[in-house]
């Protein structure tokens, strides 16, 4: 996405850098100053903001101004022809107290980006709009969010948004692509009957001979040439075959051939032009995919009977179906064969994208704003229901929720992933800090097993641990040297565990102690501070802290020898002074030493 903000006084200086630090926008601009006062902001350019728009408008996707609305509207004013052209508009304050979208509510995603920058700045986000009010969806728009491509003009698309202003039932005939966006709250206003009136309803399919559509990327297109066939007729010869079948250019998926073309010019320049990946499969492979049309002349020249067929087939994956058997297209330039395969399942990982956050030890006021920008960019949210229902207030709904339980990491990770390849932006959530003991390590794991080409963006937004909580209640004591240790064996055997409270002893370190004590594993904290008091005081402080950020939260003081195990559940966390912790009127200290210089 193009886009640019522009500054109109000498205050917006901070902000504008800001946007652009956290990609909001690719250019800044400020109006009416010289370069010597805005030579300190890498960057920053100084133009009249009127001769900005005239280089820029047509080419431009976002404009956001920082000022006043009513100097924004003027600027702005002649450029306008119509909502499903015209860029977003966002206006800003120079305090970045208000938010307010402006133009492009919903072509232009302005509505969305408005919520991010709102989440990320802390300011309020003024709307004005009906989607809003009464959670209706974003019919023209919320398309893009699962990765679909929109057709028709957009007067059957406004008249359809009147209608649905108006509070008349809208219906929707969905034949392929995604369907969780009907379980979110504004989708399930949406009727799914398929006896809804003809200008009431929209469709969500392949084909594109409806007045309002949404094309999911379904399809994938399976090629075979001869060496050198022109860009042209592979081009040519796939939009005939396509509108022979009524099938959408914005439903295809990607290319399938045989590897032996990774080097063909024309599907290659054909797939760059179009933007759409290429899968290219080994004569092995596609000998092993039964086809309709297996072709003698193909297996003798290249080992195996069918190119087209099989590859497309291959590239749609499991339960994927045959749209268009083979067809053979000829002239001077070259041959090409060309065959279609719908997939059961999207392919647009270049649009998904994945956030791993973590939403902090349980309040929510203790998310930060970095996470709550990358949460209203999700579509999505996947988590323990527990850290779901935390953070549930914040959830738009347009958004939907997907709930797992406790023991099911690494089907959260695999869903995120799997929902991120079909172009559909996913926040996967932990509790705290993501890294830490949290969803990050096994999302990335996985992610590390698939084809570079294949992966969809990932970002690891960090969060407020339960350690450092816990540490804030009590005062300070991880202000020296510390280390966390995890007490629960099921992913690392004791013999390591013991290990390293072993050395976390040698060195003096402040320990804290994850996951202490479960029903199950009702010996290992007994055995560590048993270990510990072979090495330190009996009367070391120790912090054992509770449901911290959470309702229920408590904190209490005790010494190695006064624990209180019985008390001790998964919920707890230890907090183990070293030799120069103190507790003194229930401020729990390790010194940094500054008192000493």
């Amino acid at each position: 996405m193009k886009g640019i903000a522009i500054g109109l006084s000498h205050r917006s200086k901070e902000i504008l850098k800001r946007l652009k630090e956290n990609k909001f926008v690719n250019d800044i601009y400020i109006a009416g100053y010289s370069k010597d006062d805005v030579a300190h902001i890498e960057d920053l350019q100084v133009k009249k903001p009127r001769e900005i728009l005239l280089q820029k408008w047509p080419e431009l996707d976002l404009i956001i101004f920082i000022g006043s609305i009513g100097a924004s509207i003027r600027i702005i004013n002649s450029f306008l022809t119509s909502k499903d052209q015209d860029p977003g508009i966002i206006v800003i304050d120079n305090k970045c107290s208000k938010i307010v979208p402006l133009v492009g509510l919903h072509q232009s995603n302005a509505q969305n980006i408005a919520f991010q920058i709102s989440n990320l700045f802390g300011g309020q986000i003024i709307e004005t709009n009906n989607s809003k009010d009464e959670s209706f969806l974003n019919l023209d728009s919320f398309g893009n969010e699962w990765g679909w491509k929109r057709s028709g003009n957009i007067q059957d698309w406004s008249k359809l948004v009147i209608k649905q202003a108006k509070n008349e039932e809208i219906f929707c005939k969905q034949l392929s692509g995604n369907r969780l966006w009907k379980t979110s709250e504004s989708g399930e206003i949406i009727n799914q009957k398929e006896t809804g009136k003809p200008d009431s309803t929209f469709h969500v399919s392949i084909f594109e001979n409806n007045a309002t559509n949404w094309h999911p990327p379904v399809l994938w297109i399976g090629i075979g040439c001869e060496r050198n066939t022109s860009k042209e007729l592979i081009a040519n010869s796939l939009n005939n075959l396509l509108k022979s079948r009524n099938l959408s250019q914005q439903a295809i998926a990607g290319f399938a051939t045989i590897n032996i073309k990774k080097d063909e010019k024309g599907i290659l320049e054909l797939a760059e032009e179009k933007n759409l990946p290429v899968k290219f499969f080994s004569k092995k492979d596609l000998s092993t995919i039964i086809v309709p049309n297996p072709s003698n002349v193909v297996q003798k020249e290249i080992g195996t009977p069918s190119v087209a067929e099989a590859s497309c087939l291959l590239a749609a994956g499991e339960e994927s179906k045959l749209l268009e058997e083979k067809r053979i297209f000829k002239n001077q330039s070259g041959a090409v064969t060309i065959a279609v395969a719908e997939s059961k399942n999207q392919y647009n990982p270049t649009h998904g994208e994945i956030h791993i956050i973590g939403s902090g030890p349980g309040d929510i006021s203790f998310l930060t704003n970095n996470a709550r920008k990358a949460l209203s960019r999700s579509t999505i949210w996947i988590g323990y229901k527990m850290y779901l229902d935390l953070i549930k207030p914040l959830s738009r709904s347009d958004q939907v929720l997907i709930e797992s339980k406790l023991t099911e990491e690494k089907e959260r990770c695999s869903k995120a992933i799997k929902l991120a390849q079909e172009g559909i932006k996913v926040a996967l959530i932990s509790s705290g800090e993501s890294g830490f003991y949290g969803m990050a390590g096994l999302l990335l794991e996985l992610i590390q097993k698939i084809r570079k080409e294949s992966r969809p963006y990932f970002e690891v937004h960090p969060g407020i641990s339960s350690v450092q909580l816990a540490a804030a209640l009590s005062g300070a004591p991880l202000m020296n040297d510390f280390c966390s240790i995890s007490l629960s064996d099921k992913l690392t055997p004791w013999s390591l565990i013991e290990k390293r409270i072993e050395g976390a002893l040698v060195g003096d370190f402040v320990i804290a102690l994850f996951n202490p004590q479960s029903i199950e594993r009702n010996w290992q904290l007994k055995s560590v501070i048993d270990q510990c008091l072979k090495s330190r005081p009996c009367n070391t402080p120790v912090l054992v802290a509770r449901q911290v950020g959470r309702e229920n939260q408590s904190k209490n003081f005790f010494t190695l020898n006064t624990i209180p195990f019985k008390k001790i559940d998964m919920l707890s966390i230890i907090i183990i002074g070293n030799s120069q912790t103190t507790l003194i009127d229930e401020i729990f200290l390790t010194p940094r030493g500054y008192l000493q210089n």
